[in-house]
């Protein structure tokens, strides 16, 4: 993580007065925190996906005014801005960072505790999977962008909604998606007994406003999927096919199931390919079947010649 120190002319001021705002580069190159020598907020995070939500911050609503922001994060000490893809931070990040300076040296909050925001209305409820050890919890908004899959309670130290599941003994992982989170438990308790509250302590935590995931923390270097490193023009011809083909008609079902299935290798040698299996999908009893009755029945029938196996390992 790299950091830049940015002045105005508020360096004249007495420095106990001052927001001084540091530029501080993350793991995502479309986010960059701008840190300020003091606390933003009173331990308190808030995330803004647009204009509409932001009613509390006349910070947040002036910066969604730039064409370029598309997700804002207030917590702490720092503003942590999302930018589209439509121009570089190197080109806008001193401006941004002055923009935010001179907002909060006028003695602005970066957040008005005062005004009341009304309460997302979020409903959650809770869809039994075919692995009997994990239940899937479907939220009526959006959640993430991108899948996220914790093992155990340290791994899932960017997520505060992960973090606070696994304080339940009987959470053994857990798996969030763009509108569910899918939790595998330990045998000690039974879905009968755990599921309602499980459903909502997820559904106030959503509507609370929380973080789901703070995406400006690298994530550790174990826990980065190997589909997100593949680049699919390196591919060969066959490895291609096979993504194609997992991407329209196998993720959608695994999905609906509370799981992902990723790509990770195809040996033209053997015709032998390899998948990981994530979320409920991942330790299913009934895996090995869907695994050979449908994953590979369907690379077979798509790919014909191409196809003599299918292996699938627990994410």
């Amino acid at each position: 993580m790299t950091t830049k120190k940015f002045s105005t002319f508020a360096e004249n001021i007495t420095p106990m007065e001052v927001h001084q705002i540091t530029i501080s580069h993350t793991s995502s190159l479309n986010i960059v925190k701008f840190e300020s020598n003091q606390f933003l907020t009173e331990h308190q995070s808030f995330e803004f996906n647009n204009i509409d939500e932001a009613n509390n911050s006349q910070l947040a609503r002036e910066l969604f005014y730039l064409p370029f922001v598309k997700k804002i994060y207030i917590s702490g000490n720092f503003i942590a801005i999302e930018k589209y893809n439509i121009v570089e931070w190197s080109e806008i990040e001193a401006d941004v960072a002055e923009q935010i300076q001179d907002f909060l040296n006028t003695g602005k909050k970066a957040v008005d505790n005062d005004i009341v925001t009304k309460k997302v209305a979020v409903t959650v409820y809770a869809e039994s999977t075919p692995n009997p050890s994990a239940m899937k919890f479907v939220a009526n908004k959006k959640l993430v962008d991108t899948i996220f899959e914790f093992k155990n309670i340290d791994d899932a130290k960017i997520s505060p909604l992960a973090t606070k599941l696994f304080h339940f003994p009987f959470v053994k992982e857990v798996f969030i998606d763009e509108n569910y989170v899918s939790i595998n438990k330990f045998d000690l308790a039974e879905w009968t007994d755990i599921a309602n509250e499980i459903r909502e302590v997820i559904r106030n935590f959503i509507a609370d406003g929380h973080m789901i995931v703070d995406t400006t923390i690298e994530k550790p270097k174990k826990e980065v999927a190997p589909e997100i490193n593949l680049n699919i023009d390196d591919l060969d011809d066959i490895s291609t096919e096979i993504v194609n083909v997992l991407n329209e008609y196998i993720k959608p079902a695994v999905a609906s199931d509370g799981g992902n299935i990723m790509f990770q290798s195809y040996d033209e040698a053997t015709q032998e390919v390899r998948v990981i299996l994530q979320g409920a999908c991942s330790g299913c009893p009934s895996s090995t079947m869907t695994l050979k009755s449908g994953i590979e029945a369907t690379l077979k029938e798509m790919i014909p010649g191409k196809i003599s196996s299918v292996i699938a390992i627990n994410g």
